[in-house]
């Protein structure tokens, strides 16, 4: 883990591995972390803009036909899964009658559904490391979207791992056997974010 010499840190905090919530929570460097099995995990650089922008419409088509179910939380937020685990998704949904898992300083628990947005710098730790953590800690549902291609990547919980359970893209309609209130295609989200030029 890096520090900034030049900002005075706000917690003694010089060991790599062991770290807890109440370590992660003190740390004010500016920079955004993930804690992943007890060691810290830079989130930087920020997302790019068209990661932003299909978070943006994801959130909107989510809240169009779940908010009466389901609490739509987007990043940055704390999703705290054990004292050496806290994780940062793009978008978390959690089911009205398990709102008890939100606190103040983030969802303690297991939410109903978890999506990442790839972004490069992120592409190994969304699509391998996560994959594995989101099925340990038994949350149900992770999507992961892949910006290029306009692809949503369905996994659903069986046992103790996940299943590739879908792939959708263009105009199919997206569903999920566990959120029936899930009702749009990637084309409407794709089709609002508009080329950028680098």
């Amino acid at each position: 883990m890096r520090y900034d010499k030049s900002r005075k840190p706000t917690h003694d905090l010089l060991k790599e591995t062991g770290l807890t919530y109440d370590d992660y929570a003190a740390i004010d460097d500016g920079n955004r972390y993930e804690l992943a099995g007890g060691k810290l995990e830079l989130m930087s650089p920020a997302p790019l803009v068209n990661h932003q922008m299909i978070s943006f419409e994801l959130q909107k088509r989510l809240s169009q036909s779940c908010e009466g179910d389901y609490i739509i939380l987007y990043a940055p937020v704390d999703l705290i899964l054990s004292t050496d685990e806290v994780r940062q998704p793009d978008i978390v949904l959690i089911h009205r009658e398990r709102k008890h898992l939100m606190r103040k300083r983030g969802i303690e628990g297991a939410p109903d559904l978890v999506i990442e947005i790839l972004s490069p710098s992120t592409l190994k730790r969304d699509k391998i490391d996560k994959l594995d953590i989101y099925a340990r800690y038994k949350i149900p549902e992770y999507w992961i979207v892949e910006p290029n291609t306009g692809m949503l990547e369905q996994y659903i919980l069986i046992g103790h791992q996940y299943d590739i359970s879908n792939v959708f893209y263009d105009d199919e309609p997206i569903s999920s056997p566990n959120m029936t209130c899930v009702s749009f295609a990637m084309k409407d989200i794709m089709d609002n974010v508009p080329e950028l030029k680098d």
